[in-house]
């Protein structure tokens, strides 16, 4: 029998799944990263443009361990006009590579989409909760009680976010 943590990342992924919204989300989260972390120069561009201190991983989006994605949609979610910056300079020096441009050109387009933007908010918000729930059902020590607390947080979270 699974443990609980393997089985909320598994109703994660098949919801996400599901969902064409989401499926649109992740790809563009995706598209960001794989277009930038393809050159050293292409990553220089994105953190020149983001503020001092900003963490981003060049790791890609995981299929399976969802609570792993916080750490790619949380700073494109609160850096959205920087990464949209770096996107618009990636797209008038990169006049060698017509490939990139035409990357950096859509991806400005869904940065500025109305959907994307509301799918990035919601995404985080879920993605933030539930992986604080994960972190404590993998704590050495979890008490039954706690963890089904926490699995009855998440259903009212979710309840409520609705």
């Amino acid at each position: 029998m699974p443990c609980a943590c393997h089985s909320l990342n598994l109703t994660l992924c098949d919801m996400a799944k599901s969902s064409k919204q989401a499926i649109t989300f992740f790809g563009i989260i995706q598209r960001i990263y794989v277009l930038f972390s393809r050159s050293t120069k292409r990553w220089k561009i994105l953190l020149d443009n983001l503020p001092k201190g900003t963490k981003l991983t060049r790791k890609p989006l995981s299929n399976t361990r969802w609570e792993s994605r916080i750490k790619s949609v949380q700073p494109i979610r609160y850096q959205t006009i920087h990464v949209r910056s770096a996107l618009k300079e990636l797209e008038e020096t990169s006049t060698d590579d017509p490939a990139a441009v035409s990357d950096a050109q859509s991806l400005v387009s869904a940065l500025e989409n109305f959907e994307t933007l509301v799918g990035m908010v919601i995404w985080h918000d879920v993605l933030f909760f539930v992986n604080m729930v994960s972190q404590h059902m993998q704590e050495k020590m979890v008490c039954i009680d706690a963890t089904i607390k926490h699995i009855q947080g998440v259903i009212s979270y979710f309840q409520k976010y609705r």
